[in-house]
């Protein structure tokens, strides 16, 4: 019993020895006694904090010392007959999809002009120049020859790029001096070009717009702005398109939507078209500054179709309406239309362009306008200024034309999208009548297909092509368009034709039009 109790008392001389030992250590080193004072009083507020502290470090410790996991531990192990098995059966993906038999027709179909572009092409095919009503030169200016020289001159002094983005040594005078002229021709304060026309308001939206923020967008927006109200990820409210009373209701409805929920203000845009591309009528702006002021919206504007041909200065829609171009928050457009250049612009007050300038992904990122295309736009707006007859002559030539295709001969046939007979638009499509469609449509189909009336708009393409008049099917990525357009013919008019030979290509559309349409489907 003795022995025992001196057994235990050894031991415990020797726990203590050791503890008193350990103690000793963490003492001398410096700062312990801090953490021996924060433990003591860690204990006696909150024993279950110090309980949770130590497993939190024994389960890191335990970590730390694990062993290690790879994905591949579990992997199969293959033989090298089994492999080369494998190998044997394996058929790569095809890097691009099937073509379908309307994909094939689309390929088929699409003209190769030969030599440079003109009002009277060459196309593939075709002996004699074709009248060419297919493109956007409404005021004949690939054909100008003092755009032409100045874009050689130019050509020679800089080069034929810039090599870098705008705000890395890719800016040079003639861009500026390009920024200059649009911002003087539209009556703004300020404006910034950038490189590429689509990407040119699908960057513009996203570069104010943001998450949280409302774009009340006109359903008939062309597919770059559809982009880039896709892209700004904000909140989007569609109105008809072109009904003032319905974005009237859309903004009163958010209105009193933030009103009952007490939402906390964001950013509001109200977006729309100049002149519309998807169906070649004018938006009411007079209407819709209004509406932006009643509401405190700010209102971008897309003028890629109208500038240069709308207006009693070709200046859009603001000379238009005789609206002073201040009203408008952000006036963006393309340069590669009516304007005979590439690339697009954005105009509006120096803080809005200024704020692009670090903001907008395309002007940021892509390399800037090439030098001889900055100046070629530049003496458009030049001659523009300098010779308006040009616009009072194209406008003679869309009344005429118009005028052949509102005959009394093709009501049963088609309409135009843009119906008044007075509207300035250099471009209109022809759309097939569905009451013609109704009474053509098969006994083994419940309406006609789009591809069967493609194919019928295609048959009036190529009549008119056979007759020297070359015109197209409007084009649209239909997968991805939020409200694709139907199916049409885009005339687009050109000063380029003199009086009698519009008069032609229009008389040439609507024979084409009248032979195809009547022996379909019979």
């Amino acid at each position: 019993m003795e022995q025992n109790e001196q057994l235990v008392h050894e031991h415990a001389v020797f726990i203590n020895s050791t503890v008193n030992s350990v103690y000793n250590l963490i003492v001398a080193i410096p700062g312990s006694h801090l953490a021996i004072s924060y433990l003591k009083n860690a204990y006696q507020n909150d024993p279950f904090r110090v309980a949770l502290e130590l497993f939190l470090v024994f389960f890191a410790i335990k970590y730390m010392l694990s062993r290690k996991y790879k994905p591949n531990d579990n992997n199969v192990v293959l033989t090298e007959k089994e492999v080369d098995d494998l190998v044997e059966e394996w058929q790569p993906e095809p890097l691009a999809p099937k073509l379908t038999s309307y994909d094939r027709f689309n390929l088929e179909k699409t003209p190769m002009i030969v030599g440079a572009q003109s009002a009277k092409a060459k196309v593939v095919g075709h002996t004699k120049p074709l009248m060419n009503l297919a493109t956007s030169n409404y005021l004949n200016l690939v054909a100008s020859e003092q755009i032409r020289q100045k874009a050689i001159d130019t050509l020679r002094n800089y080069g034929v790029g810039s090599c870098g983005p705008p705000g890395f040594y890719g800016t040079i005078d003639v861009h500026m001096d390009l920024e200059r002229d649009i911002s003087r021709f539209l009556g703004t304060d300020d404006a910034i070009i950038y490189a590429q026309g689509f990407s040119t308001i699908s960057s513009v939206i996203p570069a104010f717009a943001k998450r949280g923020d409302y774009l009340v967008v006109d359903a008939g927006v062309n597919f770059a702005i559809q982009k880039g109200v896709q892209i700004s990820r904000s909140i989007i409210r569609t109105f008809k398109h072109n009904d003032m009373e319905d974005l009237e209701r859309v903004l009163n409805d958010i209105n009193t939507e933030h009103i009952v929920h007490k939402k906390r203000l964001t950013r509001r845009f109200i977006v729309t078209e100049g002149l519309f591309a998807n169906f070649g009528d004018i938006a009411p702006l007079d209407k819709l500054v209004e509406l932006k002021k009643k509401f405190k919206y700010r209102l971008i504007l897309d003028e890629s179709q109208s500038i240069g041909v709308i207006g009693r200065r070709g200046a859009g829609l603001t000379d238009l309406y005789n609206i002073d171009a201040k009203e408008i928050d952000m006036i963006s457009g393309s340069l590669a239309n009516a304007v005979c250049g590439s690339g697009g612009f954005c105009a509006g007050s120096v803080e809005v362009i200024d704020h692009q300038r670090l903001s907008g992904s395309a002007y940021c990122f892509s390399a800037s306008m090439p030098a001889m295309l900055a100046v070629s736009a530049s003496e458009a707006f030049r001659i523009l200024e300098q010779q308006p007859a040009i616009l009072k002559e194209l406008a003679e030539r869309i009344l005429a034309f118009r005028q052949v295709l509102t005959h009394k001969s093709l009501e049963p046939f088609i309409y135009l999208e843009s119906g008044d007979i007075n509207c300035p638009s250099p471009f209109f499509h022809i759309c097939v009548k569905k009451s013609y469609l109704q009474v053509h449509t098969l006994d083994n189909e419940d309406k006609v297909s789009r591809e069967a009336e493609e194919r019928l708009l295609q048959d009036v393409v190529d009549e008119c092509a056979y007759q020297g008049v070359l015109i197209t099917r409007a084009k649209y990525v239909y997968e991805q368009e939020q409200n694709c357009p139907r199916p049409s013919i885009k005339i687009s008019i050109t000063t380029g034709l003199n009086k009698k030979e519009n008069e032609k290509a229009a008389n040439t559309v609507k024979s084409a039009i009248v032979k195809v349409f009547g022996k379909w489907r019979k």
